[in-house]
């Protein structure tokens, strides 16, 4: 295929070609090839490529019917009870066959019904989030979603954003990339615009910048050579599968469902082995084992997980909590470290200027001017991006009159910690003016003052922000370079304050009661972030510097990290290391933060927290966006994560050791009696109804101790509960079993109609003792499950009883066997709670399961900022 107008070669370059074919091609040599220039392309040309090369994703969101589907019909034992239903109809069974494929069809549905619009949910989340990037649209720069971006395109990368595409670097400034995601190596990679040698390893291609990688440091401009599944890494994501990332929750999910697998198998191989022996019909005996078998497999549990993802993203974004993949939800409930930064989050973050002092600390309203000169001049009233830049020139106490005019200015960074301008004196002579961090700036002051020390430690025991001015003659200069911020001259001090934030402590006590450990990231100094969590009652263990950090070793670093609650004067990448050293002990860590120096952390933490009014990449970097930058708002996302797992595992535990216990039950009848004790379709209709119930568990209140810690999934333990609890279930079965065969000389229909009652009643109402760990009548359920299980058990207490009785092969039971069923109902549920008591206080002492780190998490993770609505091109 040719695109009109070119040659195959050139419209071979408008779909991109590989990162290693043109890495050892000069930079204008692959303009040329990507009939491109240093200006990008235009808006037309643009959206022509886009339809050659299809959008820059390597996901899709959009919700499937068919997939959804299919997920449901993929059970080997339902399709296996499926055809098995089919023989038994051709053989003369005709009306089991109907009723056991009208049950099938109504819990696929269901399944369906409710997994599809977790899904829609889903789709709709996506679609409202985009990630945004800089492109040269004919030399102009303009912001676009990153599926946008087209090969050709000239991309600009800061520092923080993810790389969008495969790029061809133009220009490169102080350029370093992480490239782990790719790689697996943490030194992140220097770039420069020179070619490298043909055929250079992944790691080794230094003139280019990959898709997915972060920008570690400096800048660069570049040229898409490959977008999508073409690049780097749209192929090794391609090797993972179409689908989000999986979690560790979803993971557990896996695991649990093979281990039900393994049981349901070795009911099933039991039952037929036994009814061939005992030379009852094959097919019916088939039937009836499978049914046991699809009995206990719980298949609703996708759809109860996906439904308490959908209502807990709905329910965040009431508290003001947007959730950019649902998953993010169980991230948050997993986490057990926050790391935040002080301004904005601790502190009300409206800083004003409260003092400007000279070294003695006296007033000097001079030292003020000169700190105006080392920073950005306002333009046309546009607030500044740096709140303290804004307070210094909205300040009662600014000079007025004009500022004398710059020369050269050396803007501020954080390796410096400093910003610099060449300013014309009164006398003429060009003056360096100095600002930035007080420890900083003295490291480069001549004859420093005396008292100058201790007016600096004052200031920060009083909790103020200070920055230190400082100057010298510079005769000589045009430019300014850091070289030159030296032999200067200390003029005075710069005191800021920002109060701690209302409210501030009575969310850091929430967070501490949800066991999730607090530490304090800044730039600030440590001595202010000090005295701010003294004023909030936040406990400190210690406090590392950004000096303290070089020069520990990783071992060290590791050690020091876990102990540490306030990390001050830190870099960018000192925050991005915090997150990566806090991450190696397995602990679930959460960074918030708003600004450009955070988005390396934010993008090194299990979950990235960011606040609506941050700056673009920052919220860019980001998992989940808190319309307020409140920790109380961030507290009820971290409730609503650990809510939605407390949940699932109910069903998992109810269902489990109840339906364990019945098939159990049903295996073991079948052997004894001269009847199946449930028919196929009987067994279905119960666990049709039963599972109907169990969708109203998501919107089930917790118990606050269950939101205590962050929860994992644990097989042990959901194994020792199915066999704990299950012959508990199974005794109830056999007493019933003897009621029927006994006082009521039940023949096969009644008695099938008994146990069918009983077993739903006793594994519907176990939710009420299951959901808790308090004694069931101290623990109130929601209504919406109340009103489930009472009307399933109501149903399921008519049934035997209406008109479809005869057609399910029910027979109608006397009035006192519902009486003697309010006395079985009653005598479990108090044995339950018995046993619960004495199942968790061994549980308890037990050691609780720890997260497991899998390989590939970061790189889904990564992979779903590239994700588009419709389809993917092949």
């Amino acid at each position: 295929m040719t695109v009109r107008g070119l040659a195959p070669a050139e419209a071979g370059g408008q779909r991109g070609v590989p990162v290693s074919e043109v890495a050892s091609l000069p930079a204008p040599e692959v303009l040329r090839r990507m009939d491109s220039s240093e200006d990008g392309l235009d808006e037309g040309e643009a959206a022509r490529r886009l339809a050659v090369a299809g959008p820059n994703a390597v996901r899709t969101h959009h919700a499937r019917a068919g997939a959804v589907l299919l997920r449901q019909l993929r059970s080997p034992l339902l399709v296996l009870l499926a055809g098995t239903a089919l023989v038994s109809f051709f053989l003369g069974e005709q009306t089991d066959a109907v009723v056991i494929g009208t049950i099938l069809v109504a819990s696929v549905g269901l399944s369906f019904v409710n997994e599809y619009r977790a899904e829609r949910a889903t789709a709709q989340l996506h679609a409202q989030i985009s990630h945004r990037v800089t492109v040269l649209r004919g030399g102009v720069p303009v912001r676009v979603d990153v599926v946008s971006v087209v090969p050709g395109d000239v991309v600009r990368l800061v520092r923080g954003e993810v790389v969008p595409a495969d790029v061809r670097l133009l220009e490169a400034t102080g350029l370093q990339c992480d490239e782990g995601v790719l790689t697996g190596e943490s030194v992140p990679v220097n770039k420069d615009t020179a070619a490298v040698d043909p055929g250079a390893a992944l790691g080794d291609l230094t003139c280019c910048a990959l898709m997915g990688t972060v920008v570690r440091r400096g800048n660069g401009v570049g040229v898409v050579v490959g977008t999508g599944g073409h690049t780097e890494f749209g192929r090794v994501a391609a090797q993972l599968g179409d689908r989000q990332p999986e979690t560790e929750f979803q993971a557990g999910l896996r695991r649990f469902s093979g281990l039900l697998l393994r049981v349901a198998i070795t009911l099933m191989t039991v039952i037929v082995v036994a009814n061939v022996v005992l030379q009852r019909p094959l097919v019916q005996s088939l039937l009836f084992a499978l049914a046991i078998a699809v009995g206990i497999t719980p298949q609703l549990l996708p759809a109860v997980v996906s439904t308490s993802l959908a209502i807990g993203s709905r329910d965040l974004a009431r508290k003001k909590v947007l959730v950019k993949r649902l998953v993010c939800i169980e991230d948050l409930g997993d986490m057990d470290i926050l790391v935040t930064d002080k301004t904005g989050t601790l502190t009300e973050g409206h800083i004003s200027l409260t003092a400007a002092l000279d070294p003695a600390g006296h007033d000097a309203a001079d030292v003020l001017a000169l700190g105006r000169l080392a920073g950005d001049a306002p333009v046309d009233g546009t607030p500044f991006d740096d709140p303290l830049e804004q307070a210094m020139w909205v300040s009662p106490l600014a000079p007025r009159g004009d500022d004398p005019p710059r020369i050269a200015v050396a803007p501020f960074d954080h390796d410096r910690q400093l910003s610099s301008a060449l300013v014309r004196g009164p006398d003429g002579i060009p003056l360096l003016v100095v600002k930035g961090a007080p420890e900083t700036v003295l490291a480069r002051c001549v004859g420093v003052p005396a008292g100058a020390h201790g007016t600096l430690e004052n200031l920060f025991a009083a909790g103020g922000r200070v920055i230190a001015v400082a100057t010298r003659p510079a005769p000589d200069l045009r430019e300014v370079t850091p070289s030159d911020e030296s032999g200067l001259s200390l003029a005075g001090y710069l005191v800021f304050l920002d109060q701690p934030k209302q409210g501030a402590a009575e969310s850091l006590e929430r967070l501490a009661q949800l066991g999730v450990t607090v530490k304090v990231c800044t730039g600030d100094n440590a001595l202010v972030a000090q005295k701010v969590c003294d004023e909030l009652g936040l406990p400190v263990s210690g406090t590392l510097t950004g000096s303290d950090l070089a020069r520990l070793d990783e071992d060290g670093l590791v050690a020091a990290a876990q102990a540490t609650t306030i990390f001050a004067r830190v870099s960018p990448e000192q925050k991005a290391m915090v997150m990566r050293v806090l991450r190696r002990r397995g602990r679930g860590v959460g960074f918030l933060g708003d600004g450009v120096n955070d988005a390396l952390a934010l993008h090194g933490a299990d979950i990235g927290i960011s606040v609506d009014t941050a700056v673009d990449v920052a919220k860019d970097a980001a998992d989940v966006i808190l319309l307020e930058k409140d920790l109380g708002v961030l507290a009820d996302g971290i409730t609503e994560g650990r809510g939605i797992f407390a949940n699932t595992i109910k069903y998992v535990l109810m269902g489990t050791s109840s339906n364990f216990g019945n098939m159990f039950s049903a295996a073991a009848a079948s052997g004894i009696l001269s009847f199946l004790p449930m028919l196929p379709s009987q067994i279905l209709l119960n666990n049709l109804l039963y599972d109907s119930s169990q969708l109203a568990i998501p919107t089930d209140r917790v118990d606050p101790e269950q939101l205590r810690a962050p929860s994992h999934w644990d097989i042990g333990l959901i194994r020792r509960f199915m066999l704990f609890f299950g012959p508990i279930s199974s005794l109830f079965d056999f007493l019933t079993f003897a009621i029927m065969l006994g006082p009521f000389h039940a023949g096969p229909s009644l008695f099938r109609a008994g146990w069918f009652v009983e077993s739903l009643a006793t594994q519907t109402l176990i939710i009420f003792a299951i959901r808790t760990r308090r004694p069931m009548l101290r623990s109130r359920p929601s209504a919406a499950l109340m009103v489930a299980a009472g009307t399933v058990v109501l149903v399921g207490a008519w049934i035997p009883l209406s008109p479809l009785a005869g057609l399910l092969g029910f027979a109608s039971p006397p009035a006192t066997f519902y009486a003697m069923l309010a006395g079985l109902v009653l005598a479990y549920l108090a044995l339950v709670e018995l046993a619960k008591r004495l199942f968790y206080a061994e549980f308890d002492t037990a050691r609780p399961p720890q997260p497991t780190v899998r390989p590939h998490r970061r790189l889904q993770r990564r992979a779903s900022r590239f994700s588009v609505g419709g389809r993917l091109p092949s």
